[in-house]
């Protein structure tokens, strides 16, 4: 910890490192937020932030590691602060995570939930998922889950990242057993790693017995590739469950077979509001099943179902099926193979979704005619609109003018995704344009074969914008004298223009090289009517 106080006599020197000081409380918060808010392992796995809810996290996380780690400190009056320390960063690591994993708030209600459900109420969370990845066998369970006998105060529990052989789980067995009328959320993501197949199924059998009849609010069995064999090792937890709120089922290889097994075993979803399904084998045939169980979801209000190798007959069935969530406030369909007619179907259950804030729509083949079906759709029907991303789709300069009537009409969107795309310059000034009339903080148009024209136009758009966080112009074909006068323009803030190390300067073909110079004189006449408003 840096900014360590010493304290110092004539014999001898005594270093204090208990309490922190107040700029490495600050700094501490700095690093939390981006841990939060910048892409990394974790939030790969899980999902980051945007940068005001991080910070509001970071702020909270640090307050509440600062109080534990000072209780600490202050059983050990004697000590020099070392173990506090330690205390204070393994909360902030415990509590990260579990902002993590929750992803973005939806909403108020949203981040409430959150803040009661664990964070504010770290005595009532039981959590063995920090430090390293450890096979765990009975001896080490029996004393990592005695505090679980002396206290019947817990109502979360996280057995992340240790993984549980036979003889472990029959430790945890019968602690469960006497626990699960108390328990409301339960964590078992990624505790059978490395085991052998039959192990691993007859440990999800001990633990789902042992949780059998449970009135849990919130399961997570992320990370454990369960495959059609592993869901119904969990056939008495899932079958059991009827108050279910949220359901997470993120990297487990599920196939048709074991989607088709998840809806089956799971007797109702009337209360669920946040399902999440990413990073599985599903395919058209999975991808129809778990329709039915959004079908099942009046209150859904979270859904992500990305990475799942969902084509055209499943990309249309989810479609059908979202029309039925009238309170889906995020939606996250990234990296699929829908194609255009999807997009369509999507565009419409998006004009039944009022209360929706946030959009991923990545990677789905959408092209020109199924984003501009869309973004309609979200121009028209969806008045609270934050964030849009639509990154690798296909999408050419002809979507840009309904680009441009999105960000005029939405003013609470903050973050814009169209990297990956053909805007070019002509997209690209069209944007800029529209950016005086936004409250836009974020635009990423990385990688859009975007020249010097686009890159000025829309530096000039956010330069003086004060709460503007980020333009992302990397992977473009940015000349480098161009490049030098967008750093200069943004010396007073760096980080907001971002990297530019994918840049191409020679890249475009040479119809473009030609009509360069008409470009920049089409830039000047367009630019000079841009007035730049300062956010208060």
């Amino acid at each position: 910890m840096d900014n360590t106080a010493y304290t110092l006599s004539r014999s001898s020197i005594s270093i204090k490192l208990w309490p922190p000081s107040e700029n490495t409380r600050k700094t501490l918060v700095e690093r939390i937020t981006n841990n939060l808010s910048t892409n990394s392992i974790f939030t790969d796995k899980y999902q980051s932030l945007g940068r005001e809810e991080a910070v509001e996290n970071a702020h909270r996380i640090e307050d509440l590691a600062f109080v534990s780690a000072n209780q600490h400190y202050q059983n050990e009056p004697d000590g020099d602060g070392g173990s506090a320390v330690q205390h204070y960063a393994r909360e902030c690591s415990k509590l990260i995570l579990e902002v993590l994993k929750r992803g973005p708030a939806a909403s108020e209600a949203t981040n409430e939930r959150s803040v009661n459900n664990g964070i504010s109420t770290p005595e009532t969370f039981f959590d063995i998922s920090n430090g390293e990845r450890k096979f765990l066998e009975a001896e080490e369970a029996e004393k990592l889950l005695h505090p679980l006998k002396e206290s019947n105060s817990y109502v979360k529990i996280c057995f992340s990242n240790r993984s549980f052989g036979v003889d472990a789980a029959r430790v945890a067995e019968p602690i469960l057993r006497s626990l699960k009328d108390q328990l409301k959320e339960v964590d078992l993501s990624d505790f059978i790693a490395g085991r052998p197949e039959a192990e691993a199924l007859e440990v999800m059998k001990i633990f789902s017995s042992a949780l059998e009849g449970a009135a849990l609010k919130s399961l997570n069995l992320s990370n454990n590739a369960l495959g059609e064999k592993g869901v119904i090792a969990f056939e008495d937890l899932l079958k059991s469950q009827t108050s279910l709120e949220e359901l997470y089922l993120m990297n487990n290889g599920i196939s048709e077979a074991a989607a088709q097994a998840v809806c089956d075993l799971i007797p109702s979803t009337e209360k669920l509001k946040v399902l999440h399904f990413h990073n599985n084998m599903t395919g058209d045939e999975g991808a129809i099943a778990i329709a039915e169980v959004v079908k099942r979801s009046p209150l859904l209000e979270n859904f992500r179902c990305s990475s799942t190798r969902i084509g055209l007959e499943g990309g249309l069935a989810l479609a059908q099926a979202l029309e039925t969530c009238s309170h889906l406030e995020k939606l996250d369909l990234r990296d699929n193979m829908f194609g255009v007619e999807v997009g369509i179907s999507l565009a419409k259950a998006l004009s039944k979704h009022p209360n929706l804030t946030e959009a991923y729509l990545s990677y789905l083949n959408l092209e020109d005619e199924g984003a501009t079906a869309i973004i309609n759709a979200l121009k028209e029907f969806v008045p609270s609109l934050e964030v849009l991303e639509m990154a690798g789709n296909d999408i050419t300069s002809e979507v840009a003018p309904t680009i441009v009537a999105l960000l005029k009409a939405k003013q609470k969107l903050i973050k814009l995704n169209v990297s990956e795309n053909e805007l070019k310059d002509e997209g690209a000034i069209q944007i800029a344009e529209a950016l005086e009339q936004t409250h836009l903080k974020e635009l990423d148009i990385s990688s859009n074969s975007t020249g010097k024209a686009g890159a000025k136009a829309l530096a000039l758009a956010v330069v003086d914008k004060l709460k503007f966080k980020l333009l992302n112009l990397n992977g473009n074909f940015i000349p480098e004298e161009t490049i030098d006068e967008l750093k200069e323009m943004f010396a007073k803030a760096p980080e907001i223009l971002g990297p530019l190390d994918e840049n191409d300067p020679e890249g475009g073909d040479d119809d473009e090289a030609v009509d360069e110079g008409s470009g920049d004189d089409d830039l000047a006449s367009k630019v000079k009517k841009l007035h730049i408003e300062d956010e208060d």
